[in-house]
């Protein structure tokens, strides 16, 4: 066996004509769901994006315990899992969050890797004297920080030495990736992950894929929102609409590179391929911009999946309605090489829905550390906060205290413990440290939670989740099913307290 994992980052749904989207032209990611299985309910676990991939790596929620941070020394990490049985894996990304304090870990699990720089504030042009009146001319007022303090200005710099599409990091990521394909394909037993950062803003790509959508908006350069409400004019949302559109054609336009050259090597007869991203993105939807932040509706959510395999190449352009997650992929990638799954591990393998679509999950709980603890049955989502947001007791619980680009700081660790109350730790202790309200955690792009507001959904009557619906009965259910999932991921008794839940 060998598999391809195909990963992109604040890839939406909506966005994908597969998938019901109209606004974007994405002729290859329909022909790979022509050829594959795709996943209609399939929902995220813990976010933002290193959250995301400790729930891909392990199986396991991390939102319950952590925010963002590191793999931990006692989980079971699937590269070094497939590594232990004889099985090659390659990483190839541009995602630069892996290579800042708090990403460290991730990368080195595989056999290689493949780091493409450049994207969004990667630290990778040294510019002592930045040309700041220049960049004030060309880009909108949104996007230019002053100082070094900020993140958007090391992007600008960055965007420096773009100039060709040659020059884009997701071009290179699709490009190593041809290469290794080039050197391995011949060979079996081996895995590779191609993880663009791309369609992540800024929504910055090669002119040509932005033809096809024109905007009246006469400005300077607007290719970045800030995680927040909508407060620009009705031409600027629509050129950032439009520069997110052109991103996603540009993604869409290497996804047809990759599946030429499995059509032209005849990959396809013993080759998995797996395609999907971290999480959604808001895009004014429900007037908001980003992620984090607000209310966890289904563009962010809800996710695409696509999965190919050779033993079920009759089943392309079937669609499965079984509610699936994020850390169903880790027992999947396992499964595919005939790995055991540890016993530790939560997600539920997807290869038996390749043959027949039937129930997999009663619910899936998401969320982001010291947010709303948020579940789906599949139809109705339930979206529960904590009585008060800015006054709740919740600890980080970890063996490498370092948030996204920082180390914690010594005011963090006042009252810190060690404690061995989690089954999943392999008997390790773990440092207990107070989650402290000014640590420097996500949410902070734009401010705190916004709209926290305990509700339901019904996404069969209402999927643009627009009108909240009062069921007791619904609710009493979604509630024990949440409880239910908690329990089995060995939630910490402060994460029921917060939410005004019986253990």
């Amino acid at each position: 066996m060998r598999a391809i994992f195909l990963m992109f980052d604040s890839l939406n749904l909506r966005a994908l004509e597969s998938y019901g989207g109209t606004a974007i032209k994405t002729p290859n990611f329909t022909r790979l769901a022509e050829r594959a299985v795709s996943f209609d309910r399939h929902y995220v676990g813990s976010m933002p994006c290193m959250p995301a991939r400790r729930d891909l790596h392990t199986g396991r929620l991390n939102f319950l315990h952590r925010s963002w941070g590191p793999l931990e020394p006692f989980d079971n990490s699937f590269p070094v899992l497939l590594q232990d049985q004889g099985i090659y894996s390659h990483l190839i990304s541009d995602h630069y969050h892996y290579f800042e304090d708090g990403g460290w870990t991730y990368h080195q699990r595989y056999s290689s890797f493949d780091f493409i720089r450049g994207q969004e504030a990667d630290k990778w042009q040294a510019m002592v004297r930045p040309p700041l009146e220049r960049l004030r001319e060309r880009y909108h007022q949104l996007q230019v920080d002053e100082d070094r303090k900020g993140f958007r200005l090391q992007n600008l710099l960055n965007r420096e030495a773009i100039r060709e599409e040659k020059d884009f990091p997701a071009v290179r990521c699709f490009e190593q990736a041809l290469a290794f394909l080039d050197e391995n394909r011949a060979h079996d037993d081996w895995f590779l992950q191609i993880e663009t950062f791309d369609p992540h803003e800024p929504f910055t790509a090669p002119e040509r894929f932005r033809q096809d959508y024109p905007t009246n908006y006469a400005g300077p350069i607007l290719d970045w929102p800030r995680y927040r409400e909508v407060q620009e004019s009705p031409d600027e949302v629509a050129e950032l609409r439009a520069n997110y559109a052109a991103l996603v054609a540009m993604c869409d336009h290497y996804v047809g590179r990759l599946l030429d050259y499995m059509d032209e090597h005849d990959l396809w007869k013993d080759t998995a391929l797996v395609m999907s991203t971290d999480h959604g993105f808001m895009l004014s939807e429900h007037d908001w911009w980003g992620k984090n932040r607000m209310p966890f509706y289904d563009e962010i959510a809800r996710i695409p999946l696509m999965i190919w395999h050779p033993d079920h190449a009759g089943a392309g352009g079937r669609h499965v309605g079984a509610l699936t997650q994020c850390i169903d992929l880790m027992p999947t990638f396992l499964e595919l090489f005939g790995v055991p799954v540890p016993g530790e591990v939560q997600g539920r393998s997807l290869l038996p829905l390749l043959e027949e679509d039937r129930p997999h999950r009663d619910a899936a709980i998401y969320g982001i550390f010291g947010g709303a603890t948020n579940v789906t049955d599949g139809r109705h989502t339930y979206f529960r906060y904590p009585r008060d947001l800015f006054d709740q007791e919740i600890f980080e619980y970890t063996l490498f205290p370092v948030h996204m680009t920082s180390f914690f700081t010594p005011a963090e660790f006042e009252r810190a413990t060690l404690t061995r109350d989690f089954d999943f730790t392999k008997g390790l202790p773990m440092l207990r440290l107070p989650a402290r309200r000014d640590a420097r955690r996500p949410p902070t792009q734009g401010g705190a939670f916004a709209e926290a507001v305990t509700v339901l959904y019904d996404t069969l009557t209402d999927p643009g989740q627009m009108r909240p619906v009062q069921d007791a009965a619904a609710t009493e259910r979604l509630i024990a099913m949440m409880l239910e999932e908690m329990r089995a991921h060995a939630a910490p008794p402060e994460a029921y307290a917060r939410l005004g839940l019986a253990r």
